[in-house]
């Protein structure tokens, strides 16, 4: 398929290269232009007297064939992108995941709690306790 699709783009730089040498050959309609500089007597010794309508007409058809090409590229490049992905499986990229046991189908897996280092813990404070809060200790009696 790329193959005829670089075939196809290589009519479309001929076509547009003849295309851009049609329309400067072409006369201006106030008989100025590139069509006078390059030697406006030369395309009507070529073609004759009805230079004009050669020269428009084939601009015309130039116009034709290289919009069709163009959009047919367009529509090739489309397909061959959607067979590339259809090759690969998949538009999204594999990641492996790290080789480890996995649970049977059905079976409970326990949850787990990440470790978290002594360090990390924030520290728990208590009210301080005031003496009157307290209740007062009673000696113990001695026998």
């Amino acid at each position: 398929m790329s193959i005829v699709l670089g075939i196809a783009t290589f009519f479309l730089i001929l076509v547009a290269l003849f295309l851009i040498l049609v329309v400067l050959a072409q006369k201006a309609k106030s008989d100025g232009g590139m069509g006078a500089a390059m030697g406006g007597g030369v395309a009507e010794a070529a073609f004759g007297a009805e230079t004009s309508n050669v020269l428009s007409k084939s601009t015309i058809y130039a116009a034709v064939i290289f919009f069709v090409l163009t959009f047919a590229l367009y529509l090739g490049r489309i397909y061959e992108r959607k067979q590339a992905a259809r090759a690969a499986g998949s538009a999204l990229p594999e990641i492996s995941a790290p080789a480890g046991q996995t649970p049977a189908p059905g079976a409970a897996t326990p949850l787990t709690m990440p470790m978290v280092p002594p360090s990390a813990t924030p520290a728990v404070t208590t009210p301080a306790t005031t003496p009157a809060a307290t209740a007062p200790e009673t000696p113990a009696k001695q026998p």
